[in-house]
């Protein structure tokens, strides 16, 4: 209680759109983060208006990011020569235009761009990748990177956590520095397992 007013201080500065530019987006994921962290914090206050809005928040935006960012192989929501080449979408919602690669990195390299789209890896992750085919189509797409000279080992790793959702003995090559070791493991180790009645790993079940 006595860091209460700090904690919701950090909360107001990214929850309150007045403050904020709009423009474009890059990382879903961390914005997803960012609003189920609010629901966390609603949580550990007992505030339940706080755990609404950022429940809300956070499954709009996995809405969103699944519909917008998240390209399949046979959408339609892009042009076809568009889908035919990528399955995530880069620096994104633009009022006029997507892009396909990075303020930090060019469309060629795929790790980033599904990484930047994955990370941070919590327990939210699993909602928004929760269509394991998709994820399958995303790792394949971004497999033939790893092979580029000069790419880092620490991208690979979220490459390697995706694939843990089908492939848990095949996904343990590396990480990133930004997501622990820990972390990585039980991520890892945990998918395949049986949660609430399905099969994590095929279904991903609501958590």
């Amino acid at each position: 209680m006595k860091y209460k007013p700090q904690a919701y201080s950090f909360a107001a500065d990214f929850m309150n759109l007045i403050r904020e530019e709009v423009r474009n987006q890059e990382s879903t994921s961390e914005v997803v983060n960012a609003n189920y962290s609010a629901a966390l914090l609603g949580l550990a206050y007992g505030d339940t208006d706080l755990v609404a809005t950022g429940s809300m928040l956070a499954a709009l935006e996995i809405q969103a990011a699944q519909m917008w960012c998240h390209v399949r192989e046979g959408d339609n929501i892009y042009a076809p020569d568009y889908t035919k080449e990528s399955r995530v979408v880069g620096v994104l919602l633009w009022a006029n235009k997507r892009n396909s690669n990075l303020w930090f990195a060019p469309a060629q390299r795929r790790e980033c761009l599904l990484g930047i789209q994955l990370l941070p890896i919590v327990p939210i992750t699993e909602e928004l990748f929760s269509d394991v085919g998709y994820v399958r189509e995303l790792v394949k797409w971004t497999e033939p990177a790893l092979i580029r000279e000069g790419v880092g080992e620490g991208w690979k790793g979220f490459v390697y956590s995706l694939q843990g959702i089908y492939d848990k003995n095949g996904a343990l090559n590396g990480h990133d520095d930004g997501n622990s070791l820990m972390n990585l493991l039980w991520w890892i180790d945990s998918r395949g397992e049986e949660r609430d009645g399905c099969q994590v790993g095929e279904k991903i079940c609501s958590v």
